[in-house]
């Protein structure tokens, strides 16, 4: 079985480009770039992973965004991820941004962007890996800031997808965005939001009703309110789990209460991620074995969550199935 997760063709599609900085990256952008990190090696970096909730992991978080400056250092941590993806069958991947933390900080919003997109059209050459790019607005800022992050997404708006909402979730509800996500949907973007992770399941309805979302991030909240849950299965709004980040992070405290199971035997439309894999302790792969291990998941439930993965993707109905039909190639020959 772990030969099968391992192999089966898969998508990602909650991941925090900036969450898979790995400490040597980390250390190695700060000496290039010479930026004093309060960490005097890899493995006191290392040891400062070891965070108790979504708040000072998201501290930790911004901190090691500080080393990221050029646009090669934004395509050497992207092309990092998808060398991975590679490793671990990821065919298609839905990539958050989040170019606030970066121009708060002086870099240009094209620098960013560039180094991320040339990393992915490289991935896409080199391991045939299909890509979508997805800019998150940090919820902790105003919306008055978000608008200004949206007028400057206008310039690259064919490189992005979708506009998504991240970051300290509690106090920060949706409803706070309304006017920015209106006007996203009317220059035509997708939406999703990071709702029901820490905070109350109302988060969820509130992105499904005042921001119209596509696709709920996280959303595990939801099991709370059987009319959220029955709604969920109605709608196959997909909900992109993070299983390893969940029990991290606390809102869990083991894998084995995690309800990712019970969600999907209730036939919620839910989807396996990483979020952060360098801060939660694995990629895609990583969180598909811990969820099996602790939840003792059949076959048949790998394949719904790899299929899951696709059909709530961002591409095309002939793409889909085309992914959907090497999945049951290899299932036929495993």
């Amino acid at each position: 079985m772990l030969d099968f997760i391992n192999n089966i063709p898969k998508a990602e599609l909650h991941l925090h480009i900036e969450g898979s900085l790995e400490p040597e990256l980390m250390f190695s952008l700060a000496q290039k770039n010479n930026i004093k990190l309060p960490y005097k090696n890899i493995q006191e970096v290392k040891d400062a992973y070891n965070f108790t909730n979504l708040q000072s992991f998201l501290d930790l978080y911004y901190n090691g965004a500080k080393v990221l400056i050029t646009q090669q250092d934004f395509y050497d941590l992207t092309f990092e991820y998808l060398k991975k993806c590679h490793k671990q069958k990821i065919l298609h991947t839905e990539i958050f941004f989040d170019p606030q933390t970066h121009t708060h900080r002086g870099i240009e919003f094209s620098t960013v962007l560039n180094g991320i997109k040339q990393a992915l059209n490289d991935a896409k050459n080199e391991f045939k890996i299909s890509s979508k790019l997805i800019m998150c607005f940090l919820r902790h800022l105003s919306q008055e800031d978000a608008f200004k992050t949206l007028e400057q997404a206008l310039e690259f708006k064919e490189d992005i997808i979708a506009i998504g909402l991240d970051s300290s979730e509690i106090g920060n509800p949706p409803s706070k965005f309304e006017k920015v996500f209106k006007k996203a949907k009317e220059l035509g973007f997708k939406l999703v939001a990071h709702a029901g992770e820490e905070a109350s399941y109302e988060y969820i309805n509130e992105a499904l009703d005042l921001l119209e979302v596509n696709r709920i991030d996280h959303g595990v909240q939801a099991i709370q309110n059987e009319q959220l849950m029955k709604r969920l299965k109605q709608m196959q709004i997909a909900l992109t789990v993070c299983p390893l980040s969940n029990t991290k992070l606390k809102v869990f405290e083991t894998m084995q209460e995690h309800n990712i199971k019970k969600m999907l035997d209730f036939g919620i439309n839910v989807t396996i991620n990483s979020d952060d894999p360098a801060y939660f302790g694995g990629y895609l792969n990583e969180n598909f074995i811990a969820v099996y291990k602790a939840l003792d998941l059949s076959k048949q439930q790998i394949i719904q969550l790899a299929k899951n993965s696709f059909n709530s993707s961002f591409i095309s109905i002939e793409e889909k199935q085309d992914y959907i039909k090497q999945i049951d190639e290899f299932v036929k020959n495993n």
